[in-house]
């Protein structure tokens, strides 16, 4: 039989392009064998010298997996079901909590060594949960640069292709391609990666088209680091304007955020050409956080136990889920649906009517069993959030969240979670408690149903291993990923989406867009303290000192910039969103309010009594409220830069660009404001573009501008459209689709759509 392969040395692999057939490609030093058939090569991933079926990249996937499910010991399918904890591959940074928190050992048992390690060596542990406890799907984090990512990748997909049955490793990523606000952008830059606004950005373009060119960038840039696995995106219906993970959405409104996640759902997992849709730019799509976490009652986050109740006082429940089964369940593209969902850690209060349990959404059998496999036919890969089966330390304690069943020993919590109907356990890399609840549910139902059980999720993880083809070609050319990830292309695109984000609320007089001759002056940024979720990470006393915006020399190309305010024609004034100081909980006082204003904040007018009454952790006082207490900001001097620059300016104009996260109450800052420019985690640069007149604003609001905190407390957490909204100073009102341009308010094709 005449040979149909050839090879092709690569940088660490060797790849073996099979004419007519499919590319494979393998690691020297893993020690594995090619299999040569009708004069195509086939990896001999275990060893035997046979080409199995799970081998034979002719066959369906389907077949596949079923031969190499067939094939796996319970040591095996259970190290699939685990999904790792935080890897970073980058050098440990002792002032930073979070990534010392992850930091690994090398050459047993030592610290990293610059002189004697490389940053995408594997660590003690990592070379430990691939092979003693199986691990195949691993989750990423900080990268030092493109290549050393998919050097990384590459040490890893080795390491597996020595071991066990040659399963490759499925590595993926939390959203990584956020805008560095101080950063610059210039024609035929490349960047480390392209810089995009937040999903919440790309929701106040109301394109769905936009996103779907950022899902299609984010999958060619994401296999170039050796990522195969979006977490993300997060498509909770964001109803709930304090919940510090309000960016990361698609807004409040339903239909917008539905077809934004079909949009982002078909551009990441679709590769052009094939006809399955699976190829070598697709990535998988894990949706979150089903059935929604947008509802957290007064705002608080269920990553804290204190925030571990969503609720629905409006009954509202079911538009929550229209994201999922409208959007990111409906695709337009050949691959149908997302090939994972991940619930939220939070117990949706009331929501299981058939066995009245409050538990953990991954714990509930009717939300994961009932609703989203049989009602909703949800066939992919379930995955937990991080961190589930965890004790929760206290109130206050962040990201161990067994909540419901914390009277569960951790090897109950994983029983229980697979037979609600859970496929995978975020952040767990130690096989030893789902080996247990094997056990346990063999010792309840038979060994027989619960093999049946495990290959049933076995079957599931493996689809979205051998979909991307990492079976074929798991590795990453490092110089590739050095030309591709960031190049110009999509550092222009990212740039432009940022743009195309940024909505106009405010042009008084028509003072926007400045001409070129105008003199501006730009305040620093104040003195600040973090706040929030950030401040857990940061030492105690830490202050971000004062420091300009944006450059002057970077300023200047737009416009003429000056210190001395006597003697400028107008004023940018730079602002973030109010940052809270804490997120719903202060060990000291209790429960507090989640703040959207500068200023400090007293909730008179919040509820008596909590919704959620009683907690696992305080019996002292079962009710969550926190009625009359009082909430401060970290950036509350940024509203004092803006009223000294106001009263330096007098009669002339003061524009306001602000970056927000959240909703926030504007009347602190519009009435001191002649235009107002909103973006969403962009960099500066964006905003100067639309002051100079460079561009045009076009968004247009994903959500509701609230008139004062008074109307947030009244409202339901879970109802969109509920708020009563701000009316600024020339009679515009910032309601869910309302925007700018130079000529005036935005109507057209978008807000026909989607207008209310």
């Amino acid at each position: 039989m005449e040979r149909k392969w050839h090879s092709i040395p690569k940088n660490g692999y060797i790849l073996i392009v099979n004419e007519g057939g499919k590319n494979i490609a393998y690691c020297p030093d893993s020690g594995i064998k090619i299999l040569e058939e009708d004069g195509f090569a086939f990896k001999d991933l275990n060893g035997n010298g046979v080409l199995d079926p799970y081998e034979d990249w002719r066959l369906p996937v389907e077949e596949r997996i079923s031969d190499l499910v067939g094939r796996m010991s319970i040591d095996q399918i259970a190290g699939l079901m685990l999904y790792s904890s935080h890897q970073s591959v980058s050098v440990p940074d002792p002032d930073n909590a979070f990534t010392m928190r992850f930091a690994g050992t090398y050459r047993g048992g030592n610290a990293f060594d610059i002189e004697k390690d490389r940053i995408w060596d594997l660590t003690d542990q990592q070379k430990l949960f691939l092979e003693r406890d199986n691990v195949r799907h691993i989750l990423m984090t900080s990268v030092e640069n493109s290549a050393a990512a998919a050097r990384w990748n590459n040490n890893i997909q080795a390491y597996c292709e020595s071991v066990g049955l040659g399963i490759p490793a499925n590595i993926s990523s939390d959203p990584r391609h956020g805008a560095s606000s101080n950063g610059e952008f210039f024609v035929g830059a490349n960047g480390s990666i392209s810089q995009w606004p937040s999903t919440l950005g790309l929701a106040a373009s109301f394109d769905p088209e936009l996103t779907k060119l950022f899902g299609e960038i984010m999958s060619k840039e994401y296999r170039g680091l050796g990522i195969t696995t979006a977490l993300s995106p997060q498509i909770d219906l964001a109803t709930e304007p304090r919940w510090n993970r309000f960016n990361g959405t698609f807004g409040s409104i339903s239909k917008l955020s539905a077809d934004m996640a079909r949009a982002y759902v078909d551009g990441c997992q679709t590769t052009e050409g094939e006809a399955d849709g699976w190829g070598k730019d697709s990535i998988n799509a894990m949706v979150k956080h089903w059935p929604g976490g947008g509802t957290g009652e007064g705002g608080r986050d269920a990553h804290y136990c204190y925030g571990m109740y969503s609720v629905y006082p409006g009954n509202n429940a079911a538009e929550h889920l229209i994201p999922f089964t409208e959007g990111a369940f409906k695709l337009n593209g050949p691959t149908k649906k997302a090939a994972a969902v991940m619930p939220y850690y939070t117990i949706s209060l009331g929501l299981d009517k058939k066995y009245g349990e409050n538990v953990g959404n991954s714990y509930n059998k009717h939300i994961i069993t009932d609703m989203l496999r049989d009602k909703y036919g949800f066939d992919g890969v379930v995955c937990t959030d991080w961190g589930i089966t965890a004790d929760c330390g206290g109130l206050d304690d962040f990201a161990r969240t067994s909540w419901g069943v914390s009277h569960l020993s951790v090897n109950e919590r994983h029983y229980k979670a697979l037979m609600a109907g859970v496929d995978q356990f975020g952040g767990n890399n130690d096989a030893a408690p789902v080996i247990a609840a094997y056990k346990m549910g063999c010792a309840s139902m038979g060994e027989e149903v619960m093999r049946k059980r495990f290959e049933a999720s076995a079957s599931r993880l493996l689809a979205n291993i051998f979909r991307p083809g990492l079976f074929e070609v798991p590795y990453t050319d490092p110089d590739e990923s050095a030309a591709n990830v960031g190049c110009a292309e999509y550092m222009k695109a990212g740039f432009d989406a940022q743009k195309r984000s940024i909505i106009l609320l405010k042009n008084h007089a028509g003072i926007l867009p400045l001409p070129k001759t105008a003199k501006v002056y730009i305040p620093d940024c104040p003195e600040t303290v973090p706040a929030g979720m950030a401040a857990r990470f940061i030492k105690p006393g830490t202050v971000y000192p004062a420091h300009p915006w944006i450059s002057k020399e970077l300023a200047s190309r737009y416009l003429q910039i000056t210190d001395d305010p006597d003697e400028a024609d107008a004023a940018i004034v730079f602002m973030d969103s109010p940052k809270t100081m804490k997120n719903g909980y202060d060990p000291e006082t209790g429960y507090v309010p989640v703040t959207l204003q500068y200023r400090p904040y007293t909730a008179y007018t919040a509820r008596e009594k909590s919704i959620a009454m009683g907690d696992p952790f305080s019996y002292k006082d079962p009710n969550r409220s926190y009625k009359g207490r009082t909430m401060t900001t970290g950036n509350e001097p940024e509203l004092d830069t803006l009223i000294e620059t106001k009263k330096k300016m007098g009669d002339r104009p003061v524009i306001v660009a602000l970056d927000v996260t959240n909703p926030m109450v504007m009347s602190e800052v519009e009435p001191l404001a002649d235009a107002i420019l909103m973006g969403f985690e962009l960099q500066k640069q964006a905003y100067l573009e639309m002051a100079s007149g460079m561009d045009e604003p076009s968004g247009l609001l994903p959500f509701q501008i609230p008139a004062g905190m008074e109307t947030i407390e009244a409202h339901c957490e879970d109802l969109p459209g509920d708020l009563e909204c701000h009316t600024d100073t020339d009679g515009s009102t910032y309601d869910f689709g309302f925007g700018m341009n130079f000529s005036g308010i935005i109507k057209d094709a978008r807000t026909e759509k989607y207008g209310k």
